[in-house]
């Protein structure tokens, strides 16, 4: 009799052990890599963390093709991950099959809505924050010129120049603002050598400052702005390290705590699903200062941005947004 319950608490024990293994947590990046030193990698160092802070380990996947979105996801929840974090627009359709297949599972999808009652989407005000940037880029500019490369030509990354043609123009009504997309597949998220020659043709024409929403192609707006002697605006994460002295600043985004928070949410049972908004209000977005870029940012410049940023919580300047309207005036 003892054995025999010796065996079935045993059972019962080993049984719950690899339950609890199995729902560890799981972020799917985007296409670009998880190390982009932008999107991605900010997803990555909000996993990171939590696995440090919580000692928890964590699955990731790298996507090569469209067709492993769908198929990554369904394979880490059928092996029991929980929460699964999706990062980025680009797996909407895939959130929304595999929820439903596997709705006892925690889904949370970054940069789009999905309605699902286990599903919580995050997305963000990236046009608070690129109006930001576009007002230090103005104030940074010598030629009145400044420039901004996307990457794939979708409304989000619409979003951010509108935004940033908006600070732009608030600063200086008169300055000129060229824009480039760099494909309109995913490609254009990992395509360096793409980035730096928009970027040299826009610092041909005269512009001296650019911002780049891109991804991995940034790395490449970046250099060419080193190259030239030129400034560079880094995107999602914080990228002044890349190049001191070129890089003005960095239009942050907080993807490595919208993956942290899902994590910690998911293994303390507090996860609730919906939609979250982060604006510069709730800290989302904003930009960067720190010993890369301090001698570019004057303390005038620095006092008429956070000005703005006050200006923008409480609602004395509307940032429009590209994605409610498509026309983009200011």
């Amino acid at each position: 009799m003892k054995k025999t319950f010796l065996v079935a608490f045993l059972s019962c024990w080993i049984s719950s052990v690899v339950i609890a293994a199995d729902s560890e947590p799981a972020v799917v990046y985007d296409m670009g890599g998880k190390f982009d030193k932008s999107f991605n990698e900010a997803a990555y160092m909000g996993a990171e963390r939590f696995h440090k802070e919580s000692g928890m380990q964590y699955r990731d996947f790298e996507p090569t093709n469209e067709a492993q979105r769908t198929q990554s996801m369904r394979r880490l929840a059928g092996r029991g991950a929980n929460p699964i974090v999706a990062v980025g627009f680009g797996y909407a359709a895939a959130v929304e099959e595999v929820a439903k297949e596997y709705p006892d599972t925690k889904f949370a999808i970054i940069d789009m809505v999905v309605d699902l009652p286990n599903v919580q989407s995050i997305v963000f005000k990236e046009h608070e924050g690129s109006f930001l940037v576009g007002a230090l880029a103005a104030m940074a500019s010598k030629t009145g010129k400044v420039g901004f490369v996307g990457g794939m030509d979708i409304p989000l990354i619409r979003r951010f120049a509108c935004g940033y043609e908006q600070g732009v123009k608030h600063i200086n009504a008169d300055a000129e603002i060229f824009q480039n997309m760099t494909g309109s597949t995913p490609a254009a998220w990992n395509d360096p050598g793409k980035g730096a020659e928009l970027a040299k043709s826009q610092f041909d024409r005269g512009a001296d400052v650019v911002y780049a929403a891109a991804g991995g192609t940034g790395i490449g707006v970046y250099q060419a702005a080193k190259d030239d002697g030129k400034l560079a605006i880094g995107v999602d994460s914080n990228q002044n390290h890349i190049h001191p002295g070129t890089m003005l600043t960095s239009m942050v985004k907080g993807v490595d705590v919208a993956v942290y928070n899902a994590f910690k949410a998911g293994a303390e049972g507090k996860w609730v699903s919906g939609v979250q908004v982060l604006g510069l209000a709730e800290d989302g977005v904003g930009w960067a200062l720190d010993e890369h870029n301090s001698s570019l940012v004057s303390d005038d410049m620095k006092a008429k941005i956070e000005s703005l940023r006050e200006q923008i919580i409480a609602g004395s300047i509307t940032v429009h947004d590209y994605m409610a309207d498509s026309t983009c005036t200011y």
